[in-house]
């Protein structure tokens, strides 16, 4: 039996996304930005209210991991309209946000949201799934190579008063 399940979210889950949500930035950002920004950052980016937007918006899919013993949240994707600044093709989808604590790292859990959010960007019909993520999250972005994401543009991506260089990357459907 598998360690985690991924499900559909729906509009009970808006709690659970925001507490992930929040603990998985915090966790993967905590050596690079200042305390009360991240926290700020969390807050505003990460509040029930946010997640519950998306989880109301036809145009937006939203996918929860689960721990299958527990049923806590370990992970969660974001698919969405596309707000990145680059030339965008009719039907775009963006991968807003993809997102699994380290601890499972490795088990699977990245690989089907990934799959998901491809999944549900080719059933609309998008010519390309997009996402922007911090240049130097190596690991990240090896991921999405591996996934066959190239690089489509920048973004500076402002938290607190810290601007961080991120990169925009697209996948051919």
């Amino acid at each position: 039996m598998s360690e985690f399940r991924i499900r559909r979210a729906g509009g009970s889950d808006a709690e659970a996304l925001s507490h992930i949500g929040a603990a998985t930035f915090l966790e993967s950002y905590t050596e690079i930005i200042d305390g009360p920004d991240m926290i700020a950052h969390c807050t505003r980016q990460h509040s029930r209210a946010v997640y519950a937007a998306y989880l109301a918006d036809t145009s937006a899919a939203v996918w929860i991991a689960e721990f299958t013993a527990t049923g806590a949240p370990v992970g969660y994707a974001v698919n969405c309209a596309p707000d990145l600044p680059i030339t965008l093709q009719d039907g775009d989808v963006e991968l807003k946000r993809i997102y699994a604590f380290s601890r499972f790292h490795g088990a699977g859990i990245g690989q089907a949201l990934m799959l998901a959010s491809i999944d549900d960007a080719r059933a609309r019909g998008a010519p390309r799934l997009l996402l922007g993520t911090y240049q130097d999250n190596h690991r990240a972005v090896a991921f999405y190579k591996r996934h066959g994401f190239t690089l489509a543009g920048t973004r500076q991506f402002q938290v607190g008063t810290k601007l961080f260089d991120d990169i925009v990357m697209a996948k051919a459907l």
